[in-house]
């Protein structure tokens, strides 16, 4: 039998559209894919699907009917990892819901629902180390910049925080692997696409960008980041653990002195 490949535009939106097509015209043999991931199989017949925002309201209105709202969340965390093949992943953990009478969002036998569980879990833990790790400077026009690098796309996840926390001034959260960013103008998050020079290095304070206080300022933060750290109390195997080293590029406290 030849399997069906639906192809969306890589949003959630999108992905639900796809779940909706499944139900609709009852596919059996199915797959879904991202368009920035497609992987042609030998026996695969491709289906570019729009999205459809009523439609994949539909879907969500349903499966929070169906769950709780943290196995609904699961759903929504699993997608963000951008894994390889987790959208199908999605639509048998999906399809086993609304096929069943009763609630069996917290069926962890059940293979897509125990994998759902693991992945979200995963990327919570980004969540929250970005929130931890997220480092603002303050640029030339007055917005307070950061760039993150996430294995994971958690920029959607952090908007609330990061709204409620700096609710008084303007930022930009960028992020350098996806090539998007958070911007909060005072009133609303936006979601924007951004353009920076050619060969410009995210892990620097540059003068031509950053205000000069910004300097004064990280400067202020390394010397009391090194004051307060005891080198006799020095663990760095459990500092590593809380702060793996991939973040450190972008953290202040981690660069050398200008």
């Amino acid at each position: 039998m030849i399997e069906k490949t639906l192809i969306y535009d890589g949003s959630f939106e999108g992905f639900l559209s796809c779940v909706f097509y499944v139900f609709e015209y009852k596919l059996q043999n199915v797959s879904i894919q991202s368009e920035f991931v497609v992987q042609n199989g030998l026996f695969s017949e491709n289906e570019k699907i729009t999205t459809d925002k009523e439609k994949s309201d539909r879907v969500w209105k349903r499966l929070k009917e169906k769950t709780s709202s943290i196995a609904s969340t699961k759903i929504y965390y699993a997608f963000l990892s951008e894994q390889i093949g987790v959208e199908n992943i999605l639509l048998d953990h999906l399809q086993y819901i609304f096929k069943n009478k009763q609630k069996v969002d917290t069926d962890f036998t059940h293979a897509s629902i125990l994998k759902t569980s693991q992945i979200a879990k995963i990327v919570s833990r980004e969540k929250h180390r970005m929130e931890a790790f997220v480092r603002f400077k303050l640029t030339k026009d007055k917005i307070y910049f950061a760039n993150i690098e996430p294995d994971f796309n958690v920029l959607p996840l952090i908007s609330k925080h990061f709204r409620s926390r700096y609710a008084d001034q303007k930022w930009v959260i960028y992020d350098t692997k996806r090539a998007y960013a958070l911007f909060y103008d005072l009133k609303k998050v936006a979601i924007v696409n951004m353009d920076f020079p050619t060969n410009f290095n995210f892990t620097k304070t540059d003068d031509h960008f950053f205000a000069a206080e910004e300097f004064e300022f990280q400067k202020l933060w390394k010397d009391y980041f090194n004051s307060t750290n005891i080198k006799e109390r020095k663990n760095m195997k459990l500092h590593v653990k809380h702060v793996p080293k991939r973040y450190w590029k972008y953290l202040s406290e981690k660069q050398p002195n200008f």
